[in-house]
C-alpha cells in the first residue's frame, strides 16, 4: 500500500471499510432502516476515495439496494472538500472542516440532471470514535425545509 500523502494526513482516521446500519426519514417518504458499507481508501495521492452503498433492512424489500454514491475527499489548507456523484443524477460539492476526528461538511453546490429529484442543500456531520464511525445527513429537498434525513453507526472492518 502506498504511503499516505501528507495533504490528507488529517483524514487518515477515515481510511478503511466501515459496515453497519442506519435509519432514514423525511416528510415525503416512509421511515426506513438500512445496512451500509462505506470504503475510504488512498493511492498515495492528495485525496481519499469514498464509496458507499446501502440495502434496505426492513419490510418486504429487505436486502434490496437503496442507494450508492462515490467521490473524493481532499484537504485544501484549513478546508476539507468532498465531491460526490450519485446514480440518481445528483452531484454534491461540499466544503468543511476537520476537528480531530469530526468532519462538518456543508454543500456549496448541488446539481442534478433533468430527471433527478430536486435537492438544494446537504449537510453532513461525521465522527469517528475508536473504530466506530457515526454520521448525520441533513438536507433541503422537494420543497421541504432543511432537516434531518439520515443517521448511521458503522464499525471499522479493515
Amino acid at each position: 500500500m502506498p504511503s499516505l500523502h501528507e495533504d490528507v494526513e488529517a483524514l487518515a482516521f477515515l481510511i478503511g471499510t466501515w459496515v453497519g446500519t442506519g435509519r432514514g426519514d423525511y416528510p415525503t417518504i416512509d421511515p426506513f432502516e438500512y445496512a451500509e458499507t462505506v470504503t475510504v481508501g488512498h493511492i498515495g495521492k492528495p485525496f481519499l476515495r469514498y464509496d458507499q452503498s446501502t440495502r434496505r433492512l426492513d419490510g418486504a424489500d429487505a436486502g434490496v439496494p437503496l442507494h450508492g454514491e462515490a467521490g473524493f475527499l481532499r484537504a485544501n489548507g484549513e478546508t476539507i472538500e468532498l465531491v460526490i456523484a450519485q446514480p440518481t443524477g445528483i452531484v454534491e460539492i461540499h466544503d468543511g472542516t476537520v476537528d480531530g476526528t469530526k468532519l462538518s461538511l456543508m454543500c456549496r453546490l448541488v446539481a442534478g440532471t433533468d430527471s433527478a429529484v430536486e435537492v438544494s442543500k446537504v449537510e453532513r456531520r461525521i465522527e469517528v470514535v475508536d473504530d466506530t464511525l457515526t454520521y448525520e445527513l441533513w438536507m433541503t429537498a422537494v420543497g421541504q425545509p432543511h432537516q434531518f434525513h439520515l443517521e448511521a453507526s458503522l464499525s471499522r472492518q479493515t
